[in-house]
């Protein structure tokens, strides 16, 4: 019996020495570390050249994430609906858009907001132009001509010019010569009308103006026929849930970071000046009800 004890004994003492966890050790283990939120992802409608847009939004990257204190980082999409998309189901969380599809990506968000866009986003224009073989000297001298419009999903380069177009008396499904094209983007309406495959177009007047500024498009091959009224246009929209996801305030403050650009230095402003401006300004949802109506009336959107 004295033997059996002693075994037993001997053994409790091996299994404490091997394996015996200390319950104070139990009781006092690490807490679990939290997980950083992931980087904030901005995006804008492909309107222009990709390396242009990549300079553009990597530069807002940049400085947002040195101004809010968190990753930023830009998500190029392969055409305008992407970019809805990708607001909507929270991918992006700040987006550059236009008119139109800023319109479309508040249908389907609720609770986002319109907060800032360039000084010439409250009076924007399309700029209607033409081969110069074309004698035209209004938008209803454009009538059977072989004509381009931009991206589909553009207010810019689609939306606004064929209503203004429809206001002219020119029905674009039967007056041109064909079908109206789709170039896809602003740089490329008037790089095909000067190419000669299409003979006229309309496309984004700050495009327009920048390329002739640079001598990016040959103006003794094409020219400016006419601009239309003015209308409110491009702008930064802010996702719902992002203090949710960033915390408290962060809205704001990426809000204050855009809206302070113009006076944070070389890089800020360089940046400002490849959105074709030397600011942003605050805007709001109600400035784009026009557009929506617009759209609307077009069967663009239900």
């Amino acid at each position: 019996m004295y033997r059996l004890a002693s075994a037993l004994a001997a053994m409790a003492l091996v299994l404490a020495a091997c394996g015996g966890a200390d319950p104070a050790t139990e009781t006092a283990s690490e807490p679990e570390s939290q997980e950083p939120p992931p980087a904030l992802v901005i995006g804008g409608i492909p309107d222009q050249e990709v390396a242009l847009l990549e300079e553009r939004f990597d530069g807002v990257a940049t400085y947002l994430s040195d101004e809010v204190g968190i990753p930023v980082r830009y998500q190029p999409s392969v055409d305008y609906a992407a970019v809805v998309t990708s607001f909507a189901n929270g991918e992006v969380k700040l987006g550059w858009f236009g008119g139109l599809t800023g319109v479309q990506a508040r249908l389907e968000t609720e609770g986002a907001e319109a907060v800032l866009q360039r000084p010439i986003d409250a009076e924007f224009r399309s700029v209607f132009i033409a081969n110069a073989d074309v004698e035209a000297d209004t938008i209803a001298d454009l009538a059977s001509s072989r004509f381009t419009f931009g991206s589909e999903s553009s207010t810019s380069g689609h939306v606004m010019p064929r209503y203004f177009l429809q206001q002219d008396g020119v029905d674009p499904e039967a007056d041109f010569d064909g079908q109206p094209g789709y170039s896809g983007s602003h740089d490329k309406t008037y790089k095909l009308v000067e190419a000669g495959s299409f003979e006229a177009g309309a496309l984004n007047s700050s495009v327009w103006d920048q390329a002739v500024e640079d001598g990016a498009v040959d103006t003794d091959i094409v020219r400016e026929v006419a601009r239309t009224p003015t209308y409110f246009d491009y702008h930064w929209m802010v996702h719902p849930d992002i203090d949710e996801v960033y915390g408290d305030g962060t809205s704001d403050k990426l809000v204050e970071a855009l809206l302070g650009m113009q006076d944070a230095g070389a890089e800020a402003t360089d940046t400002l000046e490849l959105f074709e401006t030397d600011s942003f300004i605050p805007t709001e949802n109600a400035n784009y009800a026009q557009i929506e109506a617009v759209a609307r009336s077009l069967d663009l959107i239900q």
